[in-house]
């Protein structure tokens, strides 16, 4: 841990992250970790310490930026870490650390609507996992999305139906 921060919250980018850009009408995301740190402040959240990498859609992560993300949580003091991640691979990357990693406790969440939009389901996913990690015991990836937080094996994405559910 590092001056008492409990909980590790990386930014790997994503839908949660994406915000307007009035010059050229796209949704791009935003290389700094302000949504992240605006949920925190107004949850009146003090226990994290946030850092940002990769900062790409997920449908753009490849296996070099998992072994980045992979190399760096293993690396880390921290045990407790939270990954904003996009919602089209979360499963992809989840899967990919657990062949790396077995002594954390690891929970990937994301969002559907960008927190520039809409904040609220942003919002709800960071709480969500950060509400499970701080009871957490067991070394696991997990991912948190719409109100579930299950093995990443036991959550994906229903395309048809736009929501993650227990497989």
């Amino acid at each position: 841990m590092e001056n008492g921060k409990k909980i590790l919250i990386i930014n790997t980018g994503g839908t949660f992250n994406k915000i307007y850009n009035p010059l050229n009408g796209y949704l791009e995301i935003y290389k700094k970790n302000s949504a992240i740190k605006k949920i925190l402040a107004t949850s009146k959240i003090n226990d994290t310490k946030v850092v940002g990498m990769i900062y790409k859609d997920s449908l753009d992560i490849t296996n070099k930026d998992r072994k980045k993300l992979a190399k760096y949580i293993n690396n880390s003091k921290y045990n407790k870490i939270l990954i904003v991640h996009g919602t089209d691979t979360i499963n992809n990357t989840a899967s990919y650390l657990a062949n790396k990693i077995e002594d954390k406790q690891i929970v990937l969440t994301g969002s559907m609507i960008p927190f520039s939009i809409d904040p609220i389901e942003a919002t709800a996913n960071l709480i969500l996992g950060y509400g499970f990690l701080t009871e957490c015991k067991k070394n696991d990836i997990y991912i948190a999305m719409h109100g579930l937080v299950k093995n990443h094996k036991e959550i994906k994405k229903n395309r048809k139906l736009g929501i993650f559910e227990c497989q």
